[in-house]
Order: structure tokens, then sequence, then C-alpha cells
């Protein structure tokens, strides 16, 4: 608001100079304190200029009509008198019974207007529709502001992601850091690129290269606008998501710290997101009070313009006047009268034409002077800003103090957005100021033209004509430049109405935008506490999930539910404007139509009963326009807000989505993990009570247990033994490729020619080259270490993967010999074995095994494990002993919940969350099934 009364106080103040020049004929007249409207406004009791055979000639101010811009529909306007305005009832009334139809929208929507980058091409362009390209620079802002916060959040983002790294790596391991965060860089670039792509070819589509464009075109683009930076908000979402998955898959990270991690991060985002939404309100506002400024300038510039017009009426208005006079007299012929005011009408028009063709010109390069310089200012402050951006990161402490480092960078990254609106505002200002002086020397130069034509036919032409006396002749041009004057003034009285109209008119314009707040704050309340209130009900029903999942599903949900209505806030200020847009027409006729009434209350005071009529016929059709634009209000804002809704619905949907594959994800890992429980409780019952149901059956003998536990220690020495194997063998061949890659770049140093040559000359030259030759040396011996620390680490990750499967598949095979064990032992002691409580199932290609630390037992024990002698197994007191020692030291099942939390693909995450849910089925009570049911998860 300050920089718009700034801009309004420095126009202002330039018409009052414009007011006050000494170019200005009447000097005991302000009329120019506001410009002049374009239109013919006659008062009740005056006609048309009468000519000299009675006759009248309207033809003579159709070039006072505004070109009308292609396909615009014609809009109604105040009639040039009361008579006219019994003719337009007719016309009009019975076209306009509908208030609310079809045919209302295809006209609202066809409507064409200039399509503008900038306030001031405004300024200069000629036959433009004010308020609709005011609204749609507006448009503009407000798109502006999204690119800017998101940009602002992607930064944030990258900042609060560095922190997380930091506490979550070794401090010595800046190459993982660095790749991780490059990254996540890239990802956000390419996200950036692609929205940026599509908007631009969003907004090239429809009207292409035209100059105008109409409301339903904008109506689209906005619409797809909106479409577009909805998925744009998807896509980061997932790639946050994604992160967790790749630092486990890629880096193999642990899945605690990475839960941890995001954890953090989506801690830490929230409060970001809280920063965006108060930088988005407070900068909302101020787009709308430079929207205001804009059109209050605008307006200023359009009375300027036109107010070389009213002086021409007002100017030949007195000329035929005082010929007028000298015909009643008899001294000038009705002939001559007649000739002499047609050759004036078209020298004070063509004048009039000349200085608005010359005022289009002349401001069509002032405004790409001022946009030149705009954009070369911008590009210097960007420079700028992106300098202090880089010395702030560099001199902050994150890690000290994370919420203080993240509030001060959001106050650099708002200080230098506002620095280029201020920027920008400054250049409008700057540019509004040198149309207004243009338009003061224009006008100047104009009148100076207008006194010399009336000069010229007072002091020259008339003497000529008549025989009169020059000093008649003088005193009746000063009697004209007085009866000017006179009609200058009332004009000027009609103009300050005008304007206090206008001023009206912005007020109550203020006042809707302030309720489209109010309505849209309770909107995005409304849509918080419900999303909440579903989601705690949700988990709170289910029941199960620890408090550290729980908390991980709401801190996600948060932070998603802020991010979309922040995007909802910013769509509905857009249908706002477009609802204002739809309706400038009739606010436009209607205001017209207040003007003619207040030109006609003070017009005269003396008027028959037929004026009379029509001057209450006028103040009814304002009543009525006035309910009709109420009513039109309405239903346009209903129908817009049903489409906010609608898209708030369908961004619902995706929070929904979201939501219950974290759900799911949370359930699956709860299920796997009292299944796990439950499947090892079952294992150990089912162990105890073979081994008792051994000891006592009949059909058990030692001979039996003896060749079942001896078979069963060959199998696993075998599996052993094929496992050392199998490590040796990969570790041969593991250390043979590093061999050979280490060979190869030997051999690429050594025939390097850099790496040796000759030296010729003097004692000098030769002490110089083994000088260059040792620094050569040098240089490439320190290269060697960096080199030689990634080729370890490269091999050590093979190592650790080739180590993991292994590790995996011995894992399998002493579980598949240990069933196989049980099976042959139930099956010699009659006890009913079922398999799917005792055994878990194989598992699937999606699952990927992990890298444990399980133990190897030394050699010494490996060599142990033989066939168990006689004696041991004589007694079923040995048999028991037997069994009851596999049971404890036997192979025990590998828990497999950080095994899917790790290494699941992003493509099996949704497979995953609906196998949980099912999982999580096999475990509910019905009411919680029913509950589940009625959310359709």
């Amino acid at each position: 608001m300050p920089k718009d009364k700034e801009a309004g106080d420095k126009v202002s103040h330039a018409v009052c100079v414009f007011s006050s020049q000494e170019c200005e004929p009447p000097s005991n007249s302000n009329v120019t304190a506001f410009a002049l409207k374009a239109k013919v406004i006659y008062p009740i009791n005056q006609k048309f200029r009468p000519l000299a055979d009675g006759s009248s000639n309207p033809s003579l101010h159709e070039n006072l009509k505004q070109a009308v811009l292609p396909h615009q529909p014609a809009e109604a306007s105040p009639s040039s008198s009361l008579g006219s305005l019994s003719q337009a009832e007719k016309d009009d009334y019975s076209s306009s019974s509908s208030v609310h139809s079809a045919a209302s929208d295809d006209r609202f929507l066809s409507r064409t207007f200039l399509r503008v980058n900038a306030f001031p091409e405004v300024l200069a362009s000629e036959s433009v529709d004010i308020d609709l390209c005011i609204y749609s620079l507006h448009l503009k802002d407000l798109l502006h502001l999204d690119t800017a916060l998101r940009q602002e959040k992607h930064m944030m983002f990258m900042q609060i992601f560095k922190m997380c790294l930091l506490d979550l790596l070794p401090k010595k391991n800046d190459e993982l850091y660095q790749k991780i965060l490059s990254k996540q860089e890239n990802d956000l670039e390419e996200l950036e690129k692609g929205l940026q792509v599509k908007l631009s070819n969003t907004e090239m589509s429809g009207a292409g290269d035209s100059e105008y464009i109409t409301l339903a075109d904008v109506e689209k683009k906005e619409r797809e606008y909106s479409e577009q930076l909805i998925d744009n908000m998807e896509a980061f979402w997932k790639q946050m998501e994604n992160i967790q998955h790749f630092l486990v898959d890629q880096f193999k990270c642990s899945s605690s710290k990475a839960r941890q991690l995001m954890m953090t991060l989506t801690e830490r985002m929230i409060a970001a997101e809280g920063l965006l939404c108060d930088s988005q309100e407070l900068q909302a506002l101020e787009v709308l009070e430079r929207t205001m400024g804009r059109a209050h300038m605008a307006k200023v510039i359009e009375f300027l313009r036109l107010q070389v017009q009213e002086e021409t009426r007002c100017r030949l208005a007195a000329i035929a006047h005082g010929l007028e006079l000298l015909a009643g007299e008899g001294k000038l012929s009705g002939r001559q009268k007649e000739e002499l005011l047609t050759q004036q009408h078209k020298d004070f028009w063509q004048e009039a034409e000349c200085f608005s063709r010359e005022f289009v010109q002349r401001g069509k390069d002032l405004v790409k002077a001022s946009l030149a310089h705009q954009v070369e200012g911008t590009a210097k402050l960007t420079l700028a800003q992106e300098e202090e951006r880089t010395r702030f990161l560099a001199e902050a402490q994150p890690t000290a103090d994370p919420e203080k480092f993240l509030k001060a960078f959001h106050e650099v990254l708002e200080r230098q957005r506002l620095l280029r609106c201020h920027l920008e505002e400054e250049e409008n200002v700057r540019a509004t100021e040198a149309v207004v002086a243009l338009c003061q020397e224009l006008y100047c130069s104009t009148m100076d033209t207008f006194q010399k034509f009336v000069d010229t036919l007072f002091l020259q032409t008339l003497p000529g004509v008549t025989g009169l006396p020059p000093e008649e002749c003088d005193y009746l041009r000063q009697e004209v430049q007085e009866n000017a004057a006179w009609q200058l003034g009332k004009s000027d009285h009609f103009r300050r109405q005008q304007w206090k109209l206008f001023q009206e008119l912005l007020e109550q314009d203020r006042q809707v935008w302030m309720e489209e707040c109010a309505l849209s704050s309770v909107l995005q309340t409304h849509l918080r506490e419900d999303h909440e209130g579903t989601i705690r009900g949700v988990l709170g029903r289910l029941g199960g999930l620890t408090e550290e999942s729980t908390r991980c599903v709401l801190q996600g949900h948060d932070l998603l539910l802020r991010s979309a209505l922040r995007r909802l806030a910013l769509r509905g200020s857009a249908l706002a404007t477009l609802t204002q847009m739809r309706l400038s027409g009739k606010k436009r006729l209607l205001q017209e139509l207040r003007e003619q009434r207040v030109l006609e209350q003070g017009s005269s005071q003396c008027l028959d009963e037929h004026q009379w009529q029509l001057l209450r016929a006028l103040e009814a059709r304002v009543l009525e326009e006035a309910s009709r634009l109420d009513e039109e209000a309405q239903q346009t804002r209903l129908q817009l807000q049903q489409r906010l809704l609608a898209e708030a619905q369908e961004v619902g949907q995706l929070l929904q989505q979201r939501v219950e594959c974290a759900i799911g994800q949370a359930l699956l890992v709860h299920a796997w993990n009292a299944a796990t429980k439950s499947r090892a409780k079952d294992r150990d019952d089912f162990k105890r009570t073979l081994m008792e149901a051994a000891v006592e059956s009949v059909y058990v003998t030692s001979a039996g247990v003896s060749r079942l536990v001896q078979a069963y220690y060959q199998q696993i020495g075998r599996i052993m033994e094929d496992h050392e194997e199998s490590r040796l063998q990969h570790l041969k061949t593991l250390q043979g490729e590093r061999m050979e890659n280490y060979k190869l770049r030997k051999k690429q140093e050594f025939s390097d020619p850099s790496s040796g040559g000759r030296t010729a000359g003097g004692a000098h030259e030769a002490s110089q080259a083994v000088h260059q030759r040792m620094l050569s040396q040098q240089k490439r011996f320190l290269a060697q270490f960096p080199v030689h620390q990634q080729m370890r680490l490269h091999a050590r990750q093979q190592q650790a993967g080739v180590m993991d499967l292994l590790e995996a598949r011995l894992e399998t095979q002493l579980q598949e010999a240990e069933q196989s064990f049980i099976t042959e032992l139930a099956a010699l002691a009659r006890v009913p074995l079922v398999e799917s409580k005792l055994f878990p199932a194989k598992h699937g290609p999606l699952e990927k095994p992990l890298r444990t630390k399980r133990k190897k037992p030394p050699p010494r024990e490996r060599e142990d494990l033989g066939v168990p002698n006689d004696e041991d197994l004589a007694a079923v007191a040995h048999t028991s002993g037997s069994l009851r020692g596999y049971f404890m030291r036997g192979p025990s099942l590998r828990p497999r919940t950080q095994e899917f939390q790790s290494l699941e693909s992003p493509a099996q995450r949704p497979v995953l969350a609906h196998l949980g849910l099912r999982m999580y089925r096999s475990i509910m009570t019905p009411a919680e099934m029913y509950f589940l049911r009625s959310l359709r998860i």
C-alpha cells in the first residue's frame, strides 16, 4: 500500500501541475485537475448544434467513439440524453429479462481485451479495457508469487536436507554427502524445468501470437495452470517420500537412521510451510493493493488523455454560440456560419486526433524504454541477490540452531522477493510519471494550436467575411473564451463528481476482496479440521500402531495438507479475480448510468414533465441494473466457488491416496511384526511339544533318532562347506578383478606422455625441467590417494553385496535343513504337522536379502559337527537331550521387518501397502474391519 499511495500522490501532483500551466486558456478554472471523459454527454435542455438550415449534424461527433476491439460484444452505455433513454428502454429491457443464462455467460466469456504483460503497456495502448487488463496483470502477479514461493520452498528444503544429512553421515564422508545432495538438486531442477515448459506451452496456446485474448481463454489457462501446479506439488511429495528408500537402497543406510532423518526433515519442512503460508497471505494482500493502485493510476491517465477531447467540445460549443449571436444580429449569413463552423470542427478534431496518435506512438516508445530498463535492473538485482544468498549460507551455522537458521534464511529470501516487487513498482511509477509528462507536453502544444485557431477565426477570418471592425471581433473572441471557460467549469464540476464515484467503486471493490479473503480463510480452516479429524479418527480406530509410526503418519499428513491448502488459497484468489473480470462489464454499465444520473441532476433545475419522467426512468434503471449486478455477482461467485470446492475435493483425494499409502506401509510393518512374533511363539511351542512327544513315543527309537540327527548334521556340514567354498571363490574373483583394474590403471599411468620427457639445453634449462618433472610427479602421486580410496570403497561395496547374497542363501538353506529335520522327526513320532503355522512362506521376488551380522562358527566348532557316538544315543534320556540341544541351538528365523522397510522398490510400494492392509485384516477385530470398509481402504 505505501508504494501505491506514493504512486497515486505523484500522479495527482502531476495532474495539479498540469492544471496550473500557463498554456491553459481559462485562467480562472482548474478544470484540468481531473481529466475528462470521452463520450458526448449533453444536459437535458441542450440539443445537438443546430445548422443554418435548422437540422442537426451528429456525424461531426462520430470520431469521438472509441474503437471497438475485435470480437468485442457491444456493451450498453448511458444514452447521450434522456431523450434517447426512452428508446434505449424499448431496445434493452425486452432483451435482458433473464439475468443469468447461457447466452449471458457466452457474452461475458467472449469479451476480448488486450494481452498485456506489464502495467506500462496499459498506459500507452489505445482503446483498451482497463479493468480486464488490470485484472489479467493481477493473475500474472499471483502466478509469479506462486513461483517465487515454490522456489523458496525448494531452497529451504535443500538447506534442511543438508542439516539432516550432516546429522546422519560421518564427518569424513564428504563424497557420499555431495553425491546425495547432487541427486536431490538435480531432481528439483528437472522438476522445475518440466513445470516451466508446461506453463510456457499453456501460455502460448489458444490465441497464440494474437494481441488480444478472450476471457474464456484466460479462465481455461488458469485452470490448466492450477492442474499443472498441483501435479508439480504431487511430484515434489513423491520426491520427498523416495528419499528414505534412496538412502537405504543406494547408500546402504540403516532403516532406523533413514526413518529418523525423514521424521526430522518432515518436522522442519512443516515449520518452513508455516513461514511460507504467513508470507503468502501478506504478499497476496500486497498484490491486491498494488492492483488497486494500478487501477487508480490507469484511470487518471485515461482522464488526462481524454481531456483534449473535452476541451475540443467546449471550445467548439463556445465558437458555435458566438457565431450564432452574429447570425442572430444579421451580421453573418446561415451559409457563412455553417461553412465557418464546419471548418473549425475539421481543424479542431484533426488536431485532437493528432494528439491521440502522437501520444500513442511516443507512449509506446516510453514503455519499451521502461521495460528494457526494468529488465536490466532486475538482472543486476538477481545477481546481487544470488551473491547475498551465497554469502549468508557461507557465514551461517545451520546445525547450531536449525530453527533460528531457517527463520533467518526465510527472512533473507522474503526481503529479496520484496525488493524485486518494489523494483517493478518503482519502474511502473516512473513510467506513469513519464506518460503524464508526455500528456502534459502534448496538451500544451494542442492548446496553443487551439488558441491559434480561435485567434485566426476572430481576428482574421471574421473581419474579412463580415466587415466588422477588429475591436468588435476581439471583444467577441473574449466572450467566446469566457463562454468556453464557463462550460469547462461545469464539466470540471461533473468530473469531480465522476472521480468521487470512481473512488467509491474502488472502495467497494476493496470490501469485496476483503470478504473473499475472509471466505478463503474460513474454507481453509474447515478443510484443515475435516482432514485432521478424519486421519486422527482412522488412526485411533485402527490401533496397534506404535507411537512412532502414528507420529510419522500425522507429520507427513500435516506437511501435505499445509502445502495443498496454500495452493488452494492462491487458486481461490485467482477465481475471485475471474469473478471480477466476468462482472466488469456490468459494473462499468452501472457506473456510467450513475454518472449520467449525476450529470442530469446537476444540469438544470427547470425541467418539464416529460424530462422529469425521463429522469425518474433513468433512476429506476440505475436501481434495476444495481439489482441485476448483485444477482449476477451472487450467481457468478457461487459458480466459481463450486469449481474451487471441486478442485479442493480432487486435492483431498490426492491427500487421501498418499495417507492411505503411508498407513498401509505402517500397517504392513505392524502386521509383519505381529506375524513374526506369532510364528516364533508357535514354533517354540511346537518344538517343545514335538520334543515331549518324541521322548514319550513308542515309535521313536534310539537308532531312528540317531539316523535323523546324523543326517541333519551331515547336511549342515555340507551346507557350511559349500558356503565357505563359494565365499572363497567369490573373494578370489573379486580380488582378481581388482588386480586387473589396478594393473590396467598403472599401465595407463606409465603410458602417459606427460610422465616423462627429455631435457635439452643448458644447465639452467635442465634444472628447470627436473623441477617441473618433480612437481608433476608430486601432483600425480597426491592424486593417487583419492583414486585408491575410491577403488577400495568400490571393492568393499562389491564384497559386501556378495557376502549379503551368500549369507542370505546360507540362512535359507539352514532353514530348509531344519524344516526337513522337524518334518521327519514329526513323522517318526506320529505328530501332526501344520506347516502354515510353523514355517514362513518362501519369500517372493519382491524381497531382497539384507546384509546381516551373523557370526560364523569358528573352524574348531565346525569340525565338532560330526555324528554322535552310540553311547550318547543309547538311552531315551540321551535322545531327549539331543533333541533339546538341537532345539536350543537351532537356527532362528531372521526378522524381516527391517528388510521390508528398507528394500522395497518405489514400484512395489503400493503393492506392499495393500499387502500390509491384507495382513492386518487377518488380525483385525470385526469393528475395525467394518471401519476400514467404510473408508474404502
